[in-house]
């Protein structure tokens, strides 16, 4: 089959179109023809060594795959034809077949296609973890959204306005329209010098900043004391807060959000985020989405274009 693999901890221009073997479940996995593949930024931390625990190359790049299940291993009940959407981060969905772990997939719900799937176990969960169970979002509250166009923005956007939020985004400015569409209250320039003077003119702090790109910005225009700023993403690159900053200069709540481990050490709180979402789908809050699709071979394109946040949106590479 054809995968695209990684051949160096140099970036997403050393994953290179390559013949390799099918793979074959093992025990508590599932093998899916893949349909569609996810693309995301974990892809491109992966790709420099950057994401902690991730696979050393050549591995075939990908975490999120949606497809038919052709077949299952030991302690598996899926039946082949089944559609479902799943992750793996050790990698392996940039290919024809993936193999995926059966705890870590989904049906694709009815009437959806597999792309629009993308993103279920990803992006959404992201965005609702953030808000809720970890950024205790309530009603009346002023919320922060960086890279409100991107797939977890956008989600974010939606469900902060239903949650009664006021929604501060930043986005570039060709991508304003698109966030002002999904309901945000205020939508400023992500490039702006002055971001922070801005956003402290619209409000006297936030209660919330979902931060993955400024965490300058974020720190600086939280509320203190009672202001949560969750960290799920460094699209930007690392910052360094130290203690000297918490106690003198921010006093606030920074919560780390990795799903992974959300996943890992609650597992109880990633199925409540996995309830709530399902019910927010079931309600039409959120709806699925068409993501932008490149073909298998132009996958180093689509992630050297998702690096340089020059996308809106979903991105995805169908074999």
């Amino acid at each position: 089959m054809q995968a695209l693999v990684q051949t160096s901890l140099d970036g997403p221009r050393d994953v290179k179109l390559t013949d390799v073997p099918v793979p074959r479940p093992g025990p508590g996995e599932v093998l899916v023809r893949v349909t569609a593949a996810g693309v995301n930024y974990v892809d491109i931390s992966q790709s420099y060594g950057t994401f902690a625990g991730g696979p050393q190359p050549p591995y075939v790049a990908g975490i999120e795959a949606a497809g038919e299940v052709v077949s299952a291993g030991e302690g598996v009940d899926l039946t082949p034809g089944t559609h479902v959407v799943g992750v793996c981060i050790a990698g392996g969905a940039f290919a024809e077949y993936a193999v995926l772990p059966a705890v870590a997939v989904l049906p694709v719900p009815e009437g959806w296609d597999d792309a629009e799937a993308l993103g279920l176990l990803v992006n959404w969960p992201t965005a609702l973890a953030a808000l809720r169970p970890l950024g205790r979002l309530t009603a009346g509250e002023t919320v922060l959204i960086h890279a409100a166009a991107g797939a977890t923005g956008q989600a974010a956007v939606r469900m902060a306005k239903h949650y009664g939020a006021t929604v501060i985004a930043t986005a570039a400015p060709e991508k304003h329209d698109t966030v002002r569409r999904l309901g945000a209250d205020h939508v400023l320039n992500s490039h702006s010098p002055g971001l922070a003077t801005e956003i402290l003119h619209l409000t006297d702090g936030v209660d919330l900043a979902l931060e993955s790109t400024n965490l300058t910005t974020s720190l600086e225009v939280t509320k203190p004391v009672t202001g949560r700023v969750v960290v799920y993403g460094l699209a930007a690159g690392t910052s360094t807060l130290t203690n000297w900053d918490l106690v003198y200069k921010h006093q606030l709540h920074v919560i780390g959000l990795n799903l992974g481990a959300l996943i890992q050490h609650t597992p109880h709180l990633y199925g409540e985020v996995l309830t709530e979402l399902f019910t927010l789908i079931s309600t039409e809050v959120l709806t699925p989405t068409t993501p932008t699709t490149y073909p298998l071979p132009d996958g180093p394109t689509a992630l050297t274009t998702l690096e340089s946040r020059a996308t809106t949106g979903k991105l995805a590479l169908r074999p």
